[in-house]
């Protein structure tokens, strides 16, 4: 039997769905926050500028945040956040997957960011099936001036076949300690900084468990790096097979490279859905 969802959770998921954007406030202490930054502050400064419109060139992006701060895991396995993203999620996947852990700084005079879906860095039916859920964490205050996220409501689900979004777009202010979520389906889009400050922020995401994810895990956290994670961290960061067999080491669960580097060859083991289970079952059955 599921666990029923907590109110917060609840109320969380039913403005996501109906507004495809929800904030979380005080979901983090501000210190876990801060101590965060100072980790990153090095990264910050020595990462060049994106090149390209989309990343913008006087924004900086850096991933690997689980190797560069010990407080980057606080972010990506908040027990509240990562459970209304298998909520939403779980109709399409065995597991959910970290799709993204990212920082952004947005330095004086950045334009705004084109509007945009996050879903559609896949190229799959849309209107339907919600691919991912982001998470927008403030390292720095965010106000309408320095670039806070503008959110389009309702501009989610189906709603993302429009040609135009029904709403006008929304700044979200908000101050460290809290997280904007948002549906893969919503348009979104840094605003413009205007102000002479940097505004610095952490997106992190989850998508479905059998999507290629927008950071390659096994590369960004591999088996030397991910021994030193918790069990629920190294399967939430791509160590686990999702049925039927899809992301496999010699056909086990990639986990078996956490235990020691294989030294001898492997048999590889099912991991089939209940319903591919039983079309097997009765086959051999038949021939029985």
């Amino acid at each position: 039997m599921t666990e029923p969802l907590p109110t917060s959770a609840s109320r969380l998921i039913e403005q996501l769905f109906d507004q495809g954007w929800s904030v979380l406030p005080h979901a983090l202490p501000e210190s876990v926050i801060a101590a965060l930054d100072a980790d990153l502050s090095s990264s910050f400064a020595e990462t060049p500028f994106c090149q390209g419109p989309f990343y913008g060139e006087t924004t900086k992006r850096f991933g690997r945040l689980l190797t560069r701060s010990p407080h980057a895991e606080a972010l990506v396995r908040h027990p509240l956040i990562t459970r209304i993203a298998r909520q939403i999620l779980s109709p399409w996947c065995d597991c959910i997957q970290l799709n993204v852990g990212q920082a952004i700084a947005i330095h004086p005079g950045a334009p705004a960011q084109v509007p945009h879906r996050d879903q559609d860095m896949w190229q799959a039916p849309k209107g339907e099936i919600e691919y991912l859920v982001n998470i927008i964490w403030p390292l720095t205050p965010f106000t309408v001036d320095n670039g806070a996220t503008l959110v389009w409501p309702r501009s989610h689900g189906a709603q993302a076949l429009l040609p135009d979004p029904i709403d006008d777009p929304i700044a979200v202010g908000m101050e460290p300690g809290s997280a904007l979520i948002l549906l893969g389906s919503t348009l979104h889009g840094a605003g413009a900084n205007r102000t002479a400050a940097v505004r610095r922020a952490i997106v992190t995401g989850y998508s479905l468990g059998w999507l290629k994810p927008y950071e390659n895990p096994w590369l960004a956290y591999p088996p030397a790096v991910a021994r030193r994670f918790s069990p629920e961290l190294a399967a939430l960061a791509g160590y686990r097979q999702h049925r039927p067999n899809l992301g496999n080491f010699e056909g086990q669960c990639p986990s078996v490279l956490l235990t020691g580097a294989p030294d001898r060859p492997l048999a590889a083991i099912d991991a089939l859905r209940p319903d591919q289970q039983d079309m097997v079952a009765a086959f051999a059955a038949r021939q029985s």
